[in-house]
């Protein structure tokens, strides 16, 4: 019985693991260990919560809040977290690409409000508004509000500082 449990976690696990590395590295921008934490903290949190999924929702659904709710707290308990480690040679790893417009835009989108930033990375990671609704446990019109509350910020900081 133990066997197929780990069995059935691990297949579940194999399916999400681009999804789990992309909500990692979204909550990990400064170094490329904290994205390796990030995933081991996840998937101890998939493993804790594992027997609790009851199918209401997709897996996908699922597995995706699990992840974000544990980088959130990782991201909590953190604090003020230290700059990253440079290596030998003094180059600080990043975990972003190196185009300037996608690191601005992934600052405006750390700038905003946690709510509506939760709700902008589940539509961004492709989640409808009825599953951010699920994910995040707030109203269908909630989502939809904040999500055009956020696109909205977005475009005119973008607009006012590039």
């Amino acid at each position: 019985m133990k066997e197929n449990r780990e069995a059935t976690f691990n297949a579940m696990v194999e399916r999400h693991r681009d999804m789990i590395w992309h909500v990692c590295s979204d909550y990990s921008l400064s170094a490329a260990y904290e994205v390796e934490d990030g995933v081991q903290e996840v998937l101890c949190a998939l493993w804790r919560c594992f027997d609790s999924f009851e199918g209401r929702s997709s897996e996908r659904t699922w597995v995706y809040k699990v992840a974000t709710n544990a980088m959130l707290m990782l991201y909590r308990k953190a604090g003020n977290r230290p700059s990253p480690l440079p290596q030998a040679d003094g180059h600080v790893p990043p975990t972003v690409p190196s185009d300037e417009n996608y690191r601005f835009l992934l600052q405006l989108i750390d700038q905003l409000d946690p709510s509506e930033r939760q709700v902008l990375r589940a539509h961004l990671d492709g989640f409808g508004n009825n599953e951010i609704s699920s994910i995040t446990g707030l109203s269908l019109a909630t989502v939809g509000r904040r999500l055009a509350s956020a696109k909205k910020r977005l475009r005119k900081e973008y607009e006012q500082n590039k």
